[in-house]
């Protein structure tokens, strides 16, 4: 199979809002059909990591009005991973833990938040998936607007880890979309041959800022392409 019968896409998608914390800026931005509503209740600023209320607040600015209930979908690399280190932190040297945190500690348990918070039971999906965590997360919420052509808001986080992972040089990111089933953006996306360890994330939210027509990212195991006409 050659490389050309390897690439998946273009699929299309629209983008009703969004919203983002990136890299060397110090306010949201967001764009698109940003529906008012009163700021973010304190069920989901209690006991979560500054990353964590960046999603969430990213999220919440793109969320409809009452009465709409998109599917969630979630993607992070790495997750909370204050929460995690914490944890171990409490294991090693008294053996045990805070129950709050460890009901918080599993990989999707911002995007439940959100769901209670706003009384969602359209169901959610986490996707963790190394440097492409992003664009497979797309990947599956494209597919399930084509299915069931219903709305759908991603929430992905991510951030860099302490040095000792080797892992430093990525961004602290955090982001929102509210994606529709059709629309103007396109993604395509074909296996890297050689891997890379660009922020997807960073790459997609550049496009949305900046307004440019084309916006592309190497990850680990795919290259991905994002279109706007």
């Amino acid at each position: 199979m050659g490389a050309r019968d390897d690439k998946i896409g273009p699929l299309s998608f629209g983008i009703d809002a969004w919203a983002a914390w990136l890299p060397g800026r110090d306010a949201l931005l967001a764009g698109g059909n940003l529906p008012e509503k009163a700021p973010v209740p304190s069920a989901l600023r209690r006991r979560i990591s500054a990353n964590g209320k960046k999603a969430l607040e990213a999220a919440w600015t793109v969320l409809p009005r009452q009465g709409s209930a998109p599917r969630l979908i979630l993607s992070s690399r790495h997750g909370e991973y204050e929460r995690t280190f914490r944890l171990l932190r409490e294991i090693a040297t008294s053996g045990e833990v805070s129950p709050a945190d460890f009901s918080l500690s599993v990989h999707h348990a911002l995007i439940g938040l959100l769901s209670i918070a706003t009384r969602n039971t359209a169901g959610h999906t986490a996707i963790a998936a190394g440097t492409d965590s992003f664009g497979f997360a797309l990947l599956e919420a494209i597919s399930c607007m084509k299915e069931d052509r219903t709305p759908v808001l991603l929430m992905h986080f991510d951030e860099s880890l302490p040095p000792d992972y080797d892992l430093a040089e990525e961004p602290t990111v955090a982001m929102a979309l509210l994606l529709s089933p059709e629309g103007p953006y396109g993604m395509s996306l074909a296996p890297a041959r050689d891997g890379g360890r660009d922020c997807l994330a960073s790459a997609f939210a550049g496009m949305l800022a900046g307004g440019t027509a084309v916006a592309t990212a190497k990850g680990t195991s795919m290259n991905w392409r994002w279109t706007h006409e």
